[in-house]
């Protein structure tokens, strides 16, 4: 069986491979060797992290684990690990496998794929799950290019608050969503909510306990109606297979304004009779969720990173709702017609416990959920797994064996990373 090879970066932060030690992945703690069959090119527009504090993790002669202390080329100087933050659109099937030092600094907030040498290219153990090229770094034009077209727009709705935003977002912050708006195709994000009521682990933009930098900055005003539907008409009108999408990564939970959503999903709607409008939402208040349907709303995206009720608990920590509602709210949509997706935030080592597993097939057949979106959990898995009171897996699946078995019992079931356009139907 063929290995790729550890790879580790020196004191100065340059990569190599490993002369003698083979690749080793992670599943939530539990160290695994990986194989050729297990790894795809990296793939273009991801990003090689280095992971302070943490020594590389390999495997040596008769398949044991070594823990890579020193550079084999420049012996006694200090090594570190590395790990890849894949581009969109790709899962992993494995976490890189460090050991930690004491003392060591909690990760950002990315997801770090294991990542290996082979045939002359890094490699990582992962796979696509969603065939649109919609932020793929190749169609992405120049940077000069998106400037010049967002200045445009923004100079055009110079008024609007919530097209200023995503101006930011584009040009500032390198969004894909916003960029794509910019250019007129594929979904364009419509952040509404500085407010939120969940306490995230890993939320991207709010950290008052200062657990985890934060990488991006929350949004600091509620738009208005007419700002929103100005955004929206704009790119369903105008736009190469658009659809429009509520709840961002700059942003707090879209339920939180209510009234608001319902007037701008009314305003969208009676606009655009056809358009896709979508809610990317934690789904804690189904009541709203069923009068935004009513308004007009299409499909919903429910983010979950468990089914399991005191696994969701510990990530959310939620203000006043649970995982019953988030469960609701996607009843809530399906009983309209509407279409339903979860955000799965997928761990190796956790996602496919067999508890998990089963917890995930009930909700399939319970509810006739439309989509898996299969996204990578950003966050340090060691800190996550001990806010769960998790030791790693004794048992599990694969994440690929579980997309494959999923396919198998639910054909009509989708499998993706983003949101998708709809066929057209009037309201």
């Amino acid at each position: 069986m063929r290995t790729p090879r550890l790879v580790y970066a020196d004191q100065r932060g340059n990569i190599y491979d490993h002369p003698e030690l083979g690749m080793a992945g992670a599943a939530a703690g539990r160290w695994e060797p990986v194989s050729e069959e297990q790894v795809i090119p990296l793939p273009p527009g991801s990003e090689l992290f280095l992971l302070p504090g943490r020594l590389p993790v390999g495997v040596g002669p008769g398949g044991r684990f070594e823990v890579l202390e020193h550079d084999p080329t420049h012996p006694g100087r200090p090594v570190t690990a590395v790990a890849a933050f894949m581009a969109p659109a790709h899962t992993a099937t494995l976490w890189a496998a460090y050991q930690t030092r004491l003392g060591a600094p909690n990760l950002p907030l990315f997801a770090y794929a294991a990542v290996g040498f082979s045939r002359g290219r890094f490699v990582v153990t992962g796979l696509r799950v969603d065939p649109s090229p919609r932020q793929d770094p190749e169609r992405f034009p120049s940077p000069q290019r998106i400037a010049a077209q967002a200045r445009r727009l923004l100079r055009r709705y110079r008024d609007n608050r919530l097209w200023q935003q995503l101006g930011t977002c584009a040009l500032s912050y390198g969004c894909p969503a916003a960029r794509n708006l910019m250019l007129g195709r594929w979904e364009a994000p419509l952040p509404t909510s500085p407010a939120c009521n969940a306490r995230c682990l890993g939320c991207l933009n709010h950290q008052p306990e200062g657990r985890f930098p934060c990488t991006q900055r929350r949004m600091n005003f509620s738009p208005t109606p007419q700002e929103v539907a100005e955004v929206a008409l704009h790119h369903l009108r105008h736009a190469r297979d658009p659809l429009v999408s509520f709840g961002q990564g700059c942003e707090g939970e879209p339920l939180m304004q209510e009234e608001l959503m319902a007037a701008a999903v009314s305003r969208i709607r009676r606009g655009h009779p056809t358009g896709t409008i979508n809610l990317n939402t934690n789904g804690s208040r189904p009541e709203v969720v069923r009068r935004l349907v009513r308004e007009g709303l299409s499909s919903i995206r429910v983010s979950l990173n468990s089914l399991l009720p005191e696994r969701h608990r510990a990530y959310y920590r939620p203000q006043g709702w649970s995982l019953e509602e988030a469960v609701q709210s996607i009843r809530e949509v399906k009983r309209a017609g509407g279409f339903a997706s979860i955000n799965l935030l997928t761990l190796p080592g956790l996602t496919d416990r067999p508890e998990e597993v089963a917890a995930l097939r009930r909700l399939i057949e319970d509810t006739e959920l439309d989509m898996i979106q299969w996204r990578n959990l950003n966050i340090d898995p060691e800190v996550y797994l001990a806010e769960l009171g998790l030791a790693p897996p004794e048992e599990r699946m694969g994440i690929a064996e579980l997309i494959a078995d999923l396919k198998r019992r639910y054909p009509r079931l989708r499998h993706g990373y983003f949101n998708p356009k709809l066929e057209p139907r009037a309201r």
